[in-house]
């Protein structure tokens, strides 16, 4: 049919509006949005026409690709994901899930008015960090604590107020890009301080440190690289020992930790993270990380260490630009008081809790999950797969954490179409592929999402 009489053919807005008035949608939507999707999705028709790409106009299959188009406008577009990929801190997904605990803190404080900056005892205006700073200080020893936005954020403020026109040394190996192509050498670089590498990428030596100190120098800046990891022949400066230096010359001693892990995770397995508590004991004079890792709260940016140097923060114009809200301070307080009984953040806090479950148990929930889908969706085949699960969120990189998947394959269904039918249902499931198998990991699946799971996989394989 020729382009001009596909046009023709094209239904008119006011055709489609009647359409859609009488099944009701104009009592869902607002009627000016449903015009402009109506209208959004005739010029699309127009385009595919014009190009090629549509052969026949039928006035059933516009009125359903507009009522696709405002389903899709009417649903949240940040939404709930049930993360089967066993990455516990999945920076896609948002990283850490926040405690139960923190989710009720939140909400409270949300929902109603709160003391923020107000002093309820004396009746004037507070501080907002007088809610975490005295939890920090306790669980971590340091002397004083600032939250900002970010890790990096907390990176920038510390360096601007610290060492803007200043060297500050940090080693080649230590160079680190933190994500989304943002490096340190650019953060340091837009705080004003000034870089001065030292050693090599795989060797940094005490005396790199010492030689590359001059007058201008005022810092030395130690990065966990906790996203990579180099091995063979390697050398790095124990922290003690750049702590000694700094104080023989009068310099300042600063490390970004990074994932912030505050308890000793050895026992299970992972001995390769520092812990803020062992930076604080070494004597670094500031030390920051995040609070949506391994802390297992909110995204932040925590900044620990000498009074001083805190206070300094405080009064630079940019912690004003970086500061957090109240929403964040409730529940990365929540997240913090489990951390003054180990024993409770480890149950209560979901990262703290996925990494530390044991295998037998997550064996265990694999079981539930193959059985229910057995149940509910027969028609798919499923077994039980060993596996591994990892950590994410740039911490321990090399570090697999042993797991039993559930694998799932359907018949006359390419296990690449499952996944992104899935990844695209409600709710969405995340999975990971394996050997043509669709791979569930429970580890990082909550309980109460595995009605969901099957919900959705039937939903999907129904359609």
């Amino acid at each position: 049919m020729e382009v001009a009489n596909l046009l023709r053919q094209i239904p008119k807005v006011d055709d489609i509006l009647r359409e859609l008035e009488t099944l009701g949608y104009l009592k869902g939507h607002p009627r000016a949005l449903v015009v402009n999707v109506i209208r959004h999705t005739l010029e699309e028709i127009r385009k595919e026409i014009k190009s090629g790409l549509l052969s026949q106009v039928e006035k059933t299959t516009v009125l359903e690709r507009v009522k696709t188009s405002l389903r899709t406008k009417a649903s949240p577009s940040l939404k709930r994901v049930i993360n089967a990929t066993g990455v516990i801190l999945h920076t896609n997904l948002g990283r850490a899930p926040l405690s139960e605990q923190a989710i009720q803190r939140l909400i409270e404080v949300g929902r109603y008015y709160s003391n923020l900056e107000y002093d309820l005892k004396e009746g004037t205006r507070g501080h907002r960090y007088k809610h975490v700073e005295d939890l920090l200080r306790e669980i971590t020893g340091a002397e004083a604590a600032f939250v900002v936005n970010n890790n990096a954020a907390a990176v920038l403020l510390a360096l601007n107020t610290l060492a803007e026109g200043k060297e500050v040394l940090v080693s080649r190996g230590e160079l680190v890009e933190i994500g989304g192509s943002f490096r340190i050498p650019e953060v340091m670089a837009k705080s004003g301080a000034v870089l001065k590498e030292v050693g090599t990428t795989n060797r940094t030596h005490l005396y790199d440190y010492e030689r590359a100190i001059s007058e201008n120098t005022v810092m030395i800046l130690k990065v966990h690289t906790s996203n990579y990891r180099v091995i063979g022949f390697t050398s790095e400066v124990p922290l003690e020992d750049i702590v000694q230096l700094a104080r023989k010359y009068g310099l300042l001693v600063m490390e970004d930790l990074g994932s912030g892990l505050l308890l000793d995770l050895s026992e299970w397995g992972m001995k390769e993270e520092p812990t803020v508590q062992g930076a604080i004991k070494a004597g670094v004079d500031l030390v920051t990380f995040s609070g949506d890792k391994l802390l297992g709260g909110p995204q932040a940016g925590l900044i620990l260490g000498k009074k001083d140097l805190i206070d300094a923060m405080r009064k630079n114009p940019l912690s004003r630009a970086l500061r957090v809200d109240k929403l964040t301070l409730s529940s990365l307080e929540a997240t913090l008081r489990a951390y003054l009984d180990p024993e409770k953040a480890i149950k209560e806090i979901p990262v703290l809790r996925m990494l530390t479950t044991p295998l037998g148990e997550i064996r265990k929930k694999a079981r539930r999950i193959k059985r229910s889908i057995q149940t509910h969706v027969p028609e798919v085949e499923v077994s039980l797969v060993r596996d591994t699960s990892r950590i994410g969120g740039g911490s321990f990189p090399l570090l697999e954490l042993p797991t039993v998947c559930v694998g799932i394959k359907a018949k006359g269904i390419k296990v690449s179409v499952l996944e992104r039918m899935l990844r695209e249902g409600d709710p969405p499931v995340v999975a990971r592929v394996s050997d043509e198998m669709l791979l569930l990991d429970p580890r990082t699946i909550f309980e109460e999402e595995i009605p969901l799971l099957v919900g959705a996989l039937k939903k999907v394989l129904s359609a």
